[in-house]
């Protein structure tokens, strides 16, 4: 069975698309909302979905997710944006990779549901990092084996780049994969800002990361994310 987690804080206008989307799926699944202190209607609507809904003490990513994947029953891992949605076969195509064993996990090739070249441009791009250095962004859906995912610790305790520095880690467990599947992400923090502002700015704050700035002090710098 695949968990799927999906880390949630004020995400009642996105998270009932990104449920059903999952729910279309035929593959064994459970659906884990981990919400990090929600005001609006976020956790009511993923009750009524049938989603098992977890309180988080925190409202960051990496302790939602970490969280979830403790009290998740799956023997794999799917951890989800609320505002990203999957295809009905998106679950099997996981099945099917993890199905060889050099395998340990991956992601999809980044999408947005935009027309906007750039982002279309920037989407490119993210397919060749994250075949040619394994790094994913958590809009990519990321995936991993359970029995994977506690030896490298689960996610870092970072205020972002949880994402990235999870997926350099699992790089050194095996083989990481990078699908094509029909599975796109909001372009709501492109549209808050320019795009090509906001692209450069992420650019720039993951040079700095990689090049080993303080998270917390990065954080600082960079807009508040609910996705």
């Amino acid at each position: 069975m695949i968990s799927v987690i999906v880390p949630t804080l004020n995400e009642a206008e996105w998270l009932p698309g990104t449920l059903s989307h999952v729910q279309a799926n035929q593959a064994p699944h459970e659906i884990l909302v981990v919400d990090g202190g929600s005001s609006d209607e976020t956790v009511a609507l993923a009750n009524a979905a049938g989603a098992r809904v977890i309180r988080s003490p925190q409202s960051r990513r990496a302790v939602q997710m970490n969280l979830g994947a403790r009290q998740a029953r799956g023997d794999v891992f799917l951890f989800l944006h609320a505002d990203t949605w999957i295809g009905p076969d998106t679950l099997d195509v996981i099945e099917q990779e993890l199905s060889h064993p050099p395998v340990v996990g991956g992601g999809f090739v980044r999408r947005f549901q935009s027309r906007s070249p750039l982002l279309r441009l920037t989407c490119r791009i993210g397919e060749w990092r994250s075949r040619w250095f394994c790094w994913f962004y958590g809009d990519q859906g990321i995936f991993v084996r359970r029995t994977i995912f506690a030896q490298v610790g689960g996610f870092p305790d970072l205020p972002l780049f949880e994402d990235v520095e999870f997926t350099r880690r699992l790089a050194r467990q095996g083989c990481v994969v990078t699908l094509r599947a029909n599975v796109v992400s909001s372009p709501r923090r492109f549209t808050a800002r320019a795009a090509l502002m906001t692209s450069a700015s992420d650019a720039w704050l993951t040079l700095r990361y990689l090049a080993g700035a303080d998270p917390e002090r990065l954080a600082a710098e960079r807009k508040p994310r609910n996705a």
